[in-house]
């Protein structure tokens, strides 16, 4: 296989065009090193060329620890290339080995690129978790086993007509918590929640059938996929129970208590404490374990997007549950009603540092008085809110919560000012224009997500508007160019510190809206509206994957430093010392805050703004 051929199959040259990667191909040189010669020293010359193994293999080595090993068409220099700074680790021939190198010339056109800039910033990461995992040796990600093999028995079925008592003594005498139902075209389940709930707790009859009681359609997972990604999807469902499928066909059912094993501190844990909690003052006790939960998560390197999702529906469960003992204590609402998350919580992009985003929609019938219905969402966002601040989730500072009057309306009129705020000059400057085109419902029988996301798909059409959301995300300024090539306070409370939120993970949500709100999507997430922002060909993948990776950076380096000051018994924050950052930390921030000046500039371009 000719060289061109060999790099093309491996990141990131498996992004360059044909020609270019020919071109870089004859380039290259090629260095031979026998087992145990060392090809870089930690902090010793800088590194010369990009290596690229040929065949062999290399040890990385930390202090005379081996962290990782790397094989054919891995790559190694590129830190110490790109930063003109000694290696931060050492780099020694596993065995006898053959190397591509890349002088300068080539390696820094081959790693500016977007794919180029998306690989370093990924093996950075990759880095900092070989650099973190204890004693240096990797251990087995228990939510990297696929669901499937959590499987311990085929399903247990049940007909649709069989009665409540019948379903109850096939549970008992199959020592299962639930039961698939055949309905129709697809399959009910029923649980021993069920029975309780909504047979038992409400006086219905035993003799009750079954399909009157499942849910459907019935959320199932792929064998295939991680048991990680069956937690979060029990979690975001607020179910206990998921069906695994193998094939299309349903193959076993996992519970909450088969995921129990993923940690001590166990989302599901949390959540369920929260879920139990009889009163405001229980819900904020349960919530009190979210930073230790985060923690465990952090500790045991969970994708940082996973461990702001925990965060988010811990908070969700703490609102689900007080609008719960608030209407007990109220009694019916007099309409149906949407308890909305703004934001960062609409996102599902939540950190241990957060504050309180919300609004409520109600949907009244014709004639209803609606001073009086506002009256009780008053009462009912005055409950939750003062709930929430107990749980340890403060007030926001801009007042967008729902117990002020501006932030409790009627569905109609909700989709109304969301048209009118559009092209509203005055709209640009208060809180909601950051974080009111956010939204999720999160509590509450109104299905209230359609009729906004309609409202806000229009906001494509408006040039004012779409050029409003430009201005937010080029407004704020990545911090480059002092502390070591980072921007840090230079007074007051956190002076000699870096602002990780402000300065790059809230400029990259910024854009990521701007994006998403001009391809008319209705994602939230920002990753989401990244590839919306593909789809509708506004930027190229390599481009939004570049930024994809510098935004899960910045969040594995927000959550880590939030899990540190909680260990050491600190408020959480966002302010990052960047001088107790290791090297590929420091680099690879560098990195993801070139990646937002070069969106910023994109959209700036875009959109004729003026970046001074």
């Amino acid at each position: 296989m000719d060289i061109a051929g060999f790099l093309g199959r491996y990141a990131p040259f498996d992004a360059l065009a044909p020609e270019h990667l020919a071109a870089v191909a004859r380039t290259v040189e090629v260095a031979h090193f026998p087992a145990g010669e060392v090809i870089l020293r930690q902090d010793g010359p800088p590194a010369e060329a990009l290596h690229v193994v040929r065949k062999g293999s290399v040890e990385l080595v930390d202090d005379g620890v081996v962290l990782d090993l790397l094989g054919e068409g891995e790559v190694f220099g590129q830190f110490s290339l790109l930063a003109h700074a000694g290696p931060s680790l050492t780099v020694r021939a596993h065995e006898d080995t053959l190397c591509y190198l890349l002088l300068p010339p080539a390696a820094n056109e081959v790693l500016g690129g977007s794919a180029g800039v998306s690989f370093v910033i990924g093996s950075m990461r990759q880095r900092v978790l070989a650099a973190l995992s204890p004693a240096h040796v990797p251990a087995p990600d228990p939510r990297l086993a696929p669901a499937g093999s959590l499987v311990r028995r085929p399903p247990v079925t049940a007909p649709p007509q069989t009665t409540a008592t019948e379903a109850a003594a096939k549970m008992t005498r199959e020592k299962v918590s639930s039961l698939l139902v055949p309905l129709g075209q697809g399959w009910g389940i029923v649980t021993d929640r069920d029975l309780r709930s909504r047979i038992l707790a409400v006086g219905g009859g035993v003799d009750t059938p079954i399909q009157a009681i499942a849910t459907t359609p019935v959320r199932t997972v792929s064998s295939d996929d991680s048991s990680g990604e069956a937690l979060l999807m029990m979690l975001e469902a607020g179910v206990h129970h998921l069906p695994v499928t193998e094939g299309g066909r349903i193959v076993g059912v996992v519970t909450d208590t088969d995921l129990m094993g993923l940690g001590r501190h166990t989302p599901f844990a949390l959540r369920s404490a929260i879920e139990r909690a009889g009163t405001a003052d229980a819900v904020a006790s349960a919530a009190a374990d979210l930073p230790q939960v985060v923690v465990t998560l952090v500790r045991s390197n969970a994708d940082p997007f996973d461990v702001g999702r925990v965060c988010s529906m811990a908070i969700e469960a703490a609102t689900d549950r007080l609008t719960a003992l608030a209407i007990h204590e109220l009694g019916d609402p007099p309409a149906p009603w949407a308890w909305l998350a703004l934001g960062s919580a609409a996102r599902r992009e939540q950190s241990l540092k957060t504050d309180q985003d919300h609004a409520l929609a109600f949907d009244p019938s014709p004639g209803a008085d609606l001073p009086e219905c506002d009256a009780y969402f008053a009462s009912l966002a005055g409950f939750v809110t003062d709930g929430l601040e107990r749980a340890g989730i403060p007030r926001c500072r801009g007042d967008a919560m729902a117990i002020h009057p501006q932030m409790r309306r009627t569905l109609a009129d909700w989709a109304a000012s969301f048209r009118a705020w559009m092209d509203d000059p005055v709209f640009e400057a208060g809180v909601l224009s950051s974080i009111g085109f956010d939204f999720r419902r999160v509590s509450g029988p109104l299905d209230a997500d359609p009729a906004l996301d309609e409202a806000v798909r229009e906001g494509r059409g408006h040039l004012p508007f779409v050029r409003m959301l430009g201005r937010k995300a080029t407004s704020l300024k990545p911090p480059t160019g002092f502390f070591r090539d980072l921007v840090v306070q230079g007074k007051g409370e956190h002076a000699g510190r870096l602002d990780v939120k402000h300065g790059g993970i809230t400029i990259i949500t910024n854009l990521a809206r701007c994006w998403g709100v001009q391809a008319g999507a209705a994602a939230k997430a920002t990753p989401a509206r990244l590839r919306s922002a593909v789809g509708a060909g506004l930027v190229d993948e390599a481009f939004a994957t570049e930024l994809e990776q510098a935004f899960r950076f910045l969040w594995d380096v927000r959550l880590r430093h939030q899990a540190a000051q909680v260990e050491a018994g600190e408020e959480p924050d966002d302010f990052v010392d960047p001088g107790k950052l290791g090297a590929f930390q420091r680099a690879g921030l560098k990195e993801a805050f070139r990646a937002i000046v070069r969106a910023q500039r994109l959209v700036a371009s875009d959109l004729g703004l003026d970046l001074r």
